[in-house]
Protein backbone atom coordinates (compact mmCIF):
# COMPACT_ATOMS: atom_id res chain seq x y z
CA UNK A 1 0.00 0.00 0.00
CA UNK A 2 0.95 3.33 -0.76
CA UNK A 3 0.73 5.62 2.54
CA UNK A 4 2.21 9.54 2.84
CA UNK A 5 3.35 9.89 6.08
CA UNK A 6 4.08 13.58 7.60
CA UNK A 7 5.24 15.21 11.10
CA UNK A 8 6.31 17.91 13.01
CA UNK A 9 9.23 17.86 15.68
CA UNK A 10 7.31 16.85 18.03
CA UNK A 11 6.01 13.79 16.43
CA UNK A 12 8.95 13.18 14.01
CA UNK A 13 11.18 10.34 16.32
CA UNK A 14 7.93 8.53 16.02
CA UNK A 15 7.05 8.68 12.34
CA UNK A 16 10.78 7.45 12.14
CA UNK A 17 9.92 4.54 13.49
CA UNK A 18 6.83 3.65 12.38
CA UNK A 19 8.10 4.56 8.60
CA UNK A 20 10.73 1.64 9.56
CA UNK A 21 7.76 -0.58 11.09
CA UNK A 22 5.89 -0.08 7.68
CA UNK A 23 8.49 -0.73 5.25
CA UNK A 24 9.18 -3.82 7.03
CA UNK A 25 5.81 -5.00 5.68
CA UNK A 26 6.47 -4.19 2.28
CA UNK A 27 4.27 -0.35 2.19
CA UNK A 28 5.61 2.38 -0.20
CA UNK A 29 5.99 5.55 1.97
CA UNK A 30 5.64 9.11 0.95
CA UNK A 31 7.70 11.08 3.37
CA UNK A 32 6.73 14.36 3.38
CA UNK A 33 8.65 15.59 6.44
CA UNK A 34 9.37 17.11 8.97
CA UNK A 35 13.03 15.33 8.72
CA UNK A 36 14.77 16.62 11.55
CA UNK A 37 14.02 17.70 15.53
CA UNK A 38 13.80 21.05 14.39
CA UNK A 39 10.27 23.25 15.52
CA UNK A 40 8.37 23.13 12.43
CA UNK A 41 4.32 23.97 12.02
CA UNK A 42 2.52 21.13 11.99
CA UNK A 43 -0.54 22.69 9.47
CA UNK A 44 2.85 22.50 6.66
CA UNK A 45 3.08 18.96 7.22
CA UNK A 46 -0.48 18.01 7.24
CA UNK A 47 -1.82 20.13 3.83
CA UNK A 48 1.23 17.99 1.87
CA UNK A 49 0.00 14.88 3.20
CA UNK A 50 -3.63 15.68 2.24
CA UNK A 51 -2.23 16.88 -0.87
CA UNK A 52 -0.83 13.56 -1.74
CA UNK A 53 -4.28 12.04 -1.03
CA UNK A 54 -6.14 14.48 -2.70
CA UNK A 55 -4.02 13.88 -6.36
CA UNK A 56 -4.26 10.18 -5.88
CA UNK A 57 -0.27 10.07 -5.42
CA UNK A 58 -1.05 7.61 -1.66
CA UNK A 59 -4.09 5.46 -0.78
CA UNK A 60 -3.66 6.43 3.03
CA UNK A 61 -2.23 9.25 5.43
CA UNK A 62 -0.57 9.18 8.74
CA UNK A 63 0.32 12.24 10.29
CA UNK A 64 2.03 12.75 14.21
CA UNK A 65 2.68 15.93 16.36
CA UNK A 66 2.91 15.75 20.24
CA UNK A 67 -0.57 15.08 20.92
CA UNK A 68 -2.22 14.60 17.53
CA UNK A 69 -4.62 17.28 17.94
CA UNK A 70 -3.16 19.68 16.07
CA UNK A 71 -2.54 17.64 12.96
CA UNK A 72 -6.36 15.95 13.14
CA UNK A 73 -7.61 19.80 13.60
CA UNK A 74 -5.58 20.81 10.28
CA UNK A 75 -6.50 17.60 8.55
CA UNK A 76 -10.10 17.72 8.58
CA UNK A 77 -10.25 21.09 7.10
CA UNK A 78 -9.39 19.27 3.62
CA UNK A 79 -12.24 18.54 1.54
CA UNK A 80 -11.94 14.49 1.20
CA UNK A 81 -10.32 13.89 4.39
CA UNK A 82 -11.78 11.88 7.36
CA UNK A 83 -8.98 12.07 9.54
CA UNK A 84 -9.33 10.61 13.21
CA UNK A 85 -7.02 11.04 16.14
CA UNK A 86 -6.60 7.31 17.85
CA UNK A 87 -4.74 6.64 20.84
CA UNK A 88 -6.21 2.74 21.33
CA UNK A 89 -6.51 -0.48 19.48
CA UNK A 90 -10.31 -0.02 19.54
CA UNK A 91 -10.61 3.42 17.99
CA UNK A 92 -8.06 2.42 15.25
CA UNK A 93 -10.52 -0.63 14.15
CA UNK A 94 -13.57 0.92 14.69
CA UNK A 95 -12.74 4.83 12.83
CA UNK A 96 -11.83 2.51 9.33
CA UNK A 97 -15.22 0.20 10.18
CA UNK A 98 -17.42 2.96 10.63
CA UNK A 99 -16.20 5.86 9.61
CA UNK A 100 -13.76 4.76 6.43
CA UNK A 101 -11.15 7.43 7.67
CA UNK A 102 -7.82 8.15 5.15
CA UNK A 103 -5.80 9.64 7.95
CA UNK A 104 -4.48 8.38 10.89
CA UNK A 105 -3.05 11.05 13.15
CA UNK A 106 -1.49 9.94 16.38
CA UNK A 107 0.36 11.78 19.30
CA UNK A 108 3.81 10.81 20.47
CA UNK A 109 3.79 12.30 23.75
CA UNK A 110 0.49 10.05 23.85
CA UNK A 111 1.53 6.73 23.81
CA UNK A 112 4.28 4.82 23.55
CA UNK A 113 6.19 3.36 20.19
CA UNK A 114 4.57 -0.74 20.67
CA UNK A 115 0.92 0.67 21.35
CA UNK A 116 1.59 3.09 17.43
CA UNK A 117 2.60 -0.38 16.12
CA UNK A 118 -0.55 -2.04 16.88
CA UNK A 119 -2.33 1.03 16.20
CA UNK A 120 -1.54 1.48 12.35
CA UNK A 121 -1.83 -2.53 11.98
CA UNK A 122 -4.92 -2.32 12.98
CA UNK A 123 -5.85 0.68 11.00
CA UNK A 124 -4.52 -0.59 7.75
CA UNK A 125 -5.98 -3.99 8.63
CA UNK A 126 -9.64 -2.88 9.17
CA UNK A 127 -12.09 -2.82 6.07
CA UNK A 128 -14.73 -0.59 5.82
CA UNK A 129 -17.98 -1.96 6.34
CA UNK A 130 -20.41 0.45 4.62
CA UNK A 131 -23.96 -0.40 4.55
CA UNK A 132 -25.29 2.71 7.29
CA UNK A 133 -22.26 3.85 8.03
CA UNK A 134 -21.90 4.68 3.69
CA UNK A 135 -25.09 6.86 4.36
CA UNK A 136 -23.64 8.93 7.11
CA UNK A 137 -20.34 9.56 5.17
CA UNK A 138 -22.48 10.77 2.26
CA UNK A 139 -23.99 13.51 4.62
CA UNK A 140 -20.34 14.88 5.32
CA UNK A 141 -19.98 15.18 1.87
CA UNK A 142 -23.22 17.20 1.76
CA UNK A 143 -23.27 20.98 2.14
CA UNK A 144 -24.59 21.03 5.52
CA UNK A 145 -21.38 20.28 7.00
Amino acid sequence: MKIAIGSDHGGYSLKEMIKEHLQSQGHELLDVGTHSLDSVDFPDYSAQVCQKLDVQEAELGILICGTGIGMSIAANKHKGIRAALVHDVYSAKMTRAHNNSNVLCMGARVIGDELAKMIVDTWLSTDFEGGRHQRRLDKLEGESC
